[in-house]
C-alpha cells in the first residue's frame, strides 16, 4: 500500500511540473510539433518496454477506438492546453485545466445514459463559472492584441477540457483496456501522430528550433511527464480507491501555481488566489472526492 501511495505522490508531483516544463519548451518548440515529438516518443518508449517484458499490446482490433481517445484526449486535450500556453501563464493554464470536471460532468449528462445534473451540480457548475470570470475577465477586457491573444489562449484551453472529457466518457463506454499501459502506449503513439500533422499543416517546421533548456524540459516531459507519470498513474490506479486518486487534480495546480511564481516569475495576486478558491470550491461541490468511480 505504502508503494501506491508512492505512486499517487510521484502523479501529483510530476504532472504538477508539466506546465513549467510546457512553458519552458514553447520557447523554441512550436506548440503542436511538441506534443507531437512527446507523445509519439513516449509511446514508441512504453510500447518497447512493455514487449520487451513479454506484454503483448492491445489487439488491432482495438487500435481504431485508440486512435480515437489519441484525438480527443492527447490531440485537442494536450493540443489545447499547449497551445494556449503560448498566452498564458503556466500557472493560470493549470488552473484552468483544473476545471475538467465541470467539463466531465456536462458532457456525461448530454449522453444517452449518462447521469443527470442535480441542484448540487448546476451549484457547483455556478460557483465554478463565476470564479472563472474572476480570474480571466480583467485580461480578456484588456483590449488590443493581448486581450485577443489571452481570450484564445482561454479559449483553447477550455477545448482542451472538452477534449479530456469526450475522451473519458468514449473510454467508458467504449474502451475497456485489459492492459492500461498497452492502451496507453498506442493512444498516446496515435495522438502524437495527430499533433505532427497539425503541425506540419500550421507551417511549424520552419519555426522548430532547440537549445539546452528547451531540449532538456522535452526529454523531460517525455520521459517523466508521460512515461514514468502514466506509468506511477496507472499503478495508484489499481491499488487505490479512485476518490484517492483523483485529489492530484487539487494538487497539480497548486504546484503548477508555486513553480511559475518561483520559477519564471508569473504574476499571482489576491484577486486570482480568490478566484483560485472559489474554482475549487465548484470542483468540490460538482464532483466531490468521496464519491466513487462508476
Amino acid at each position: 500500500m505504502s508503494t501506491a501511495y508512492l505512486a499517487w505522490a510521484a502523479v501529483c508531483l510530476i504532472w504538477g511540473t508539466t506546465y513549467l516544463g510546457i512553458k519552458i519548451a514553447l520557447e523554441t518548440i512550436p506548440p503542436f510539433l511538441m506534443g507531437g515529438i512527446r507523445y509519439t516518443t513516449s509511446g514508441l518508449v512504453l510500447a518497447a518496454w512493455l514487449l520487451a517484458r513479454g506484454r503483448r499490446l492491445p489487439a488491432w482490433g482495438d487500435w481504431g477506438r485508440l486512435a480515437v481517445l489519441g484525438f480527443f484526449m492527447l490531440m485537442l486535450g494536450n493540443g489545447g492546453v499547449v497551445w494556449g500556453e503560448q498566452f498564458l501563464s503556466s500557472g493560470l493554464t493549470a488552473v484552468l485545466i483544473g476545471t475538467s470536471p465541470f467539463w466531465m460532468v456536462s458532457v456525461d449528462a448530454m449522453l444517452t445514459g449518462g447521469r443527470q445534473l442535480g441542484l448540487r451540480e448546476w451549484l457547483g457548475l455556478l460557483i465554478g463559472f463565476g470564479g472563472i470570470v474572476m480570474l480571466v475577465w480583467p485580461d480578456i477586457t484588456a483590449g488590443g492584441a493581448g486581450g485577443r491573444n489571452f481570450a484564445l489562449g482561454v479559449l483553447a484551453v477550455q477545448i482542451a477540457c472538452a477534449g479530456w472529457a469526450i475522451g473519458s466518457a468514449y473510454t467508458r463506454r467504449h474502451v475497456m483496456p485489459q492492459d492500461v499501459l498497452g492502451s496507453a502506449a498506442l493512444q498516446m503513439f496515435f495522438g502524437g501522430l495527430f499533433m505532427l500533422t497539425a503541425g506540419t499543416f500550421a507551417g511549424e517546421w520552419g519555426r522548430l528550433a532547440f537549445n539546452t533548456r528547451t531540449t532538456a524540459a522535452l526529454v523531460y516531459l517525455t520521459l517523466v511527464g508521460a512515461v514514468i507519470a502514466f506509468a506511477a498513474f496507472s499503478y495508484a490506479l489499481k491499488h487505490l480507491d479512485m476518490a484517492i486518486v483523483s485529489l492530484y487534480s487539487y494538487i497539480n495546480p497548486v504546484i503548477a501555481v508555486a513553480l511559475g511564481t518561483i520559477i519564471l516569475g508569473e504574476p499571482f495576486n489576491t484577486r486570482m488566489a480568490m478566484a483560485i478558491g472559489i474554482i475549487a470550491i465548484g470542483v468540490m461541490v460538482v464532483a466531490p472526492v468521496t464519491r466513487k468511480a462508476s
